[in-house]
């Protein structure tokens, strides 16, 4: 029998396991409900190989040579980033003096805006200054300061400035690559957030389904499981408990490619990130491919896991990604799924539900935590403040463990 009287309750993905985290942070009482067996939601890792292959509907099972199935644990959603460079040597010249520019720039310093105006002069401006071409504008844009569009260039340049100082500064810290990955895969995030929520009185229950979202007078006041009400204040969730305050706004297809070779061109590397800018293939939208592989501890020795996805634009959702797929080849097993994207109707702000957007094609994890920190302001109506909760991790993981 419930007996909570909880002023935050939330369904789980991932943003919802990492608000829980910030909100026990805060202060906040949090039972953290989810009708699935594990955590994540749709971000989830599948383990092992063979629960991939159901998931999928195929009636075979995994072939011997892709080893033990408790050897993979398979991402739906991945969430980083890394991208080629592939220049000639006059534009490599220039590009290092943009990239010299942007690493010395300091918006409070005018010595080091070479003329430069950050908040008025475009993004295309100073492109040009520095007789960039298109392949390197679409690789720095698209790559380095992740726009999906290429609006940015008509606005004032300081924000996307600090983007690329952002990725250089990153590749500075880690050397071979500005992102991380975590080991076992994404599923181990949302554990991670789970267990700092639970560290601060916050509840979880996993495998429970949901029968109501109970309100009265347009507000949540609970919600019923199983014949049960848990009373809540505040509710957090993802769009599918709450289909009557979302609409859809288009679809992301993404294939699962187990590989038995690295990607070539890539010096052999156990992962790496490929960005299609849409320029270079007439769409309107990027193409993402992840690679990860037993390094990481989600394949069979010797495996990789690539995973290729973009916005659908037309009807033929598979045709729009064989430039990334030809990549890829041979592959020895494809994963194809094609989903519906959602956003919330409303702010939530009278109603106190706070649906979060669904996962778009990106393989980085901006968007996902721009979504984050836009429910954290509607929720308690400030900002989130990251160094604070930084520091509070530390306080219960140690510095070493973030």
């Amino acid at each position: 029998m419930f007996l909570f009287c909880y002023l935050c309750f939330q369904f789980c993905s991932l943003q919802e396991c990492i608000l829980s985290g910030i909100m026990s942070v805060n202060g906040k009482k949090v039972l953290h409900m989810d009708r699935n067996p594990y955590y994540g939601g749709e971000s989830s890792s599948i383990t092992p190989l063979e629960e991939l292959y159901k998931r999928f509907n195929l009636q075979d099972s995994p072939p011997e040579s892709m080893g033990r199935g408790r050897d993979w644990n398979v991402d739906l959603i991945p969430k980083f980033l890394m991208a080629n460079d592939l220049m000639g040597m006059f534009e490599k010249r220039r590009f290092r003096k943009f990239l010299v520019f942007v690493a010395n720039f300091d918006e409070n310093d005018p010595k080091t805006f070479e003329g430069v105006d950050p908040k008025a002069t475009t993004m295309r401006d100073v492109y040009k200054k520095f007789d960039l071409g298109q392949d390197v504008i679409d690789f720095t844009g698209h790559a380095l300061a992740l726009y999906r569009t290429d609006d940015y260039l008509d606005v004032p340049c300081l924000e996307t400035i600090n983007r690329i100082k952002l990725y250089s500064e990153s590749l500075a810290r880690y050397g071979k690559s500005p992102y991380l990955y975590p080991l076992y895969g994404l599923g181990e995030l949302p554990q991670g957030f789970a267990r700092l929520s639970a560290i601060y009185g916050g509840t979880y229950m996993l495998n429970k389904p949901v029968d109501e979202i109970v309100m009265e007078g347009g507000k949540v006041v609970g919600v019923k499981s199983e014949g049960e009400v848990a009373r809540c204040k505040q509710l957090i969730c993802d769009p599918s408990y709450i289909s009557d305050r979302v609409r859809k706004v288009g679809q992301v297809i993404r294939v699962i490619c187990i590989l038995s070779h690295p990607i070539k061109n890539t010096n052999d590397a156990n992962s790496c990130q490929i960005i299609i800018p849409q320029n270079q293939v007439n769409r309107n939208s990027d193409i993402y491919v992840c690679m990860i592989s037993y390094a990481h501890n989600v394949a069979a020795q010797g495996k990789y896991i690539a995973i290729v996805s973009t916005t659908v634009e037309t009807s033929e959702p598979e045709t729009e990604i064989e430039p990334a797929l030809e990549l890829l080849e041979p592959i020895d097993q494809k994963f194809v799924a094609i989903s519906d994207l959602y956003e919330p109707t409303d702010d939530g702000t009278e109603s106190q539900v706070f649906a979060s957007r669904s996962y778009d094609a990106t393989t980085h994890f901006e968007t996902t935590c721009n979504d984050i920190k836009d429910i954290y302001k509607r929720m308690t109506g400030t900002d989130f403040d990251f160094e604070n909760m930084k520091r509070k991790q530390n306080d219960v993981f140690g510095e070493d463990e973030q």
